[in-house]
């Protein structure tokens, strides 16, 4: 993004809490499309529908309740952990090693977490195929949150309770700007992360909604040069 955003509200961040699935690696490498397939092919055999009735289904359910996954589990009783298992058998090799982002990301000083909707089998997977796993305090998944999603803020609550998180002194990178909300609301500093030339391809239309929300404090298309950038604003070291 073009500009020089004021990066002075990094300043006394302790903890950096980062979403997984297209905000750690590029929307471009489609990981995230497997997924989705595979939740709609599940979806189909649950309900023994078609592929363009599952998607309905599917879409439906993500957007009125976080994740299909808790949508199935409300209006169908299904098990989660078969659900995981199922829709994370992906092949991780479209992504590359990321040496910026992982030089990025040991600058920040603090603690460092993944928070994300997915398993934390996947989130592993991907931080291993990306190089940044040792940067990381933990992975809190959506079995850590009793399976209650982001943006829901029990998930949060839940997440900042198990690590002793103080929300104003902490930061929450996400690709979707409703994630973003009740960070907001206690304090976090905010940041989309939203890769240019990519969103309308991989995105619904309801996703790309309020970018320019008051709790949105910062868009970026390049999470590796904004981190750094905030860490040069914090006088750390290269």
């Amino acid at each position: 993004m073009s500009g020089a955003p004021d990066l002075s509200a990094f300043v006394g961040v302790e903890a950096w809490i980062f979403d997984l699935d297209n905000t750690l690696y590029p929307a471009e490498s489609r990981l995230f499309a497997q997924i989705d397939d595979r939740i709609g092919a599940y979806v189909g055999r649950l309900l023994a529908v078609s592929a363009e009735e599952a998607r309905v289904v599917q879409k439906d359910y993500y957007r009125r309740y976080g994740t299909t996954l808790r949508g199935l589990m409300i209006e169908h009783g299904i098990s989660p952990d078969e659900f995981l298992s199922y829709v994370h058998d992906i092949d991780h090799s479209p992504l590359s090693p990321a040496p910026q982002l992982a030089a990025a990301l040991a600058r920040l000083p603090g603690k460092r977490f993944i928070m994300t909707n997915g398993s934390r089998g996947h989130a592993h997977a991907v931080a291993a195929k990306l190089g940044i796993g040792d940067h990381f305090e933990d992975v809190f998944d959506i079995v850590d949150a009793d399976h209650v999603p982001k943006p829901e803020a029990a998930a949060y609550e839940t997440f900042w309770r198990r690590h002793g998180i103080v929300p104003p002194k902490a930061a929450m990178f996400e690709d979707l700007a409703r994630n973003l909300a009740v960070p907001h609301a206690h304090g976090m500093r905010t940041v989309l992360v939203v890769p240019t030339g990519t969103r309308e391809v991989f995105r619904e239309a309801w996703e790309l909604e309020d970018h320019d929300a008051p709790h949105v404090g910062h868009v970026t298309d390049d999470l590796a040069g904004f981190l750094d950038r905030v860490a040069d604003s914090l006088g750390a070291p290269r």
